[in-house]
């Protein structure tokens, strides 16, 4: 694969990644939303189909990462060539901070009717519903473990049709997030969560809570700890031949 090719599909895949993802957030939090009080159930769903989305436009281009944590771990394993990952995570985080910078500007009038700081901040980054950084890492580190390892034994689904495995990827999203979102928000992704933490910290807005820098490292690190542990376990687990 090229580089440049691989750079520019994760970028725009992972900006409307997160246009989406963090719209649903935006579109159900903030006041004068028409969907204003639509739940968790219509974030987890919404959160799965903006990985869908952009995974069906650009698998064939780049594999849709959209994430670094499951780039570094697939060239752990050399599913990836190494020189790549620079490629795969500039796009990454530039595409984050992009989409988040359209959610900001997409409900630019919203965020401002919206007097609840704590809302303003969770249409951009995660937080945990109790604050316990040991737990909040294992919460993130196993969701992602989850999310790679179950990637990875889609491989096992003998004669799976093209375009399958991206909506296998949809309901394993969209799993995590029901059975562990209201942990840390499930994150499970470094640039879902640091590139738009960055935009929300830069973003002139009235009456915003603080960017919360003090819990950042944990879903900036937990996710590659539990990518690296599913690839690890996945090539040497005894599947059968």
């Amino acid at each position: 694969m090229n580089g440049m090719t691989c750079f520019l599909a994760e970028l725009v895949g992972t900006a409307i990644l997160i246009l989406l993802g963090n719209g649903v957030v935006a579109n159900v939090l903030l006041e004068k939303s028409g969907m204003k009080g639509g739940g968790t159930v219509q974030i987890t769903l919404g959160w799965g189909l903006a990985v869908l989305m952009p995974a069906f436009i650009f698998g064939a281009a780049s594999g849709a990462h959209f994430n670094p944590a499951l780039t570094l771990a697939l060239a752990a394993d050399g599913s990836l060539a190494p020189g790549l990952v620079g490629w795969y995570i500039a796009g990454q985080m530039l595409g984050a901070m992009i989409g988040a910078f359209l959610v900001w500007a997409l409900y630019y009038t919203h965020f401002a009717a919206t007097s609840d700081g704590l809302a303003k901040r969770a249409c951009f980054c995660t937080t945990p519903s109790i604050p316990c950084p040991p737990c909040n890492f294992f919460a993130e580190a196993l969701g992602t473990f989850v999310l790679v390892f179950a990637i990875k034994g889609i491989a096992q689904v003998p004669g799976i049709a093209g375009g399958v495995n991206y909506l296998l990827v949809f309901t394993i999203i969209v799993s995590i997030g029901m059975s562990m979102g209201g942990l840390t928000g499930y994150a499970i992704n470094p640039a879902r969560d640091i590139g738009p933490r960055i935009v929300y910290a830069l973003l002139p807005m009235a009456n915003k809570a603080p960017a919360n820098w003090r819990y950042a490292w944990v879903p900036a690190l937990a996710p590659f700890v539990g990518a690296l542990a599913a690839v690890g376990l996945y090539k040497v687990f005894p599947w059968p031949s």
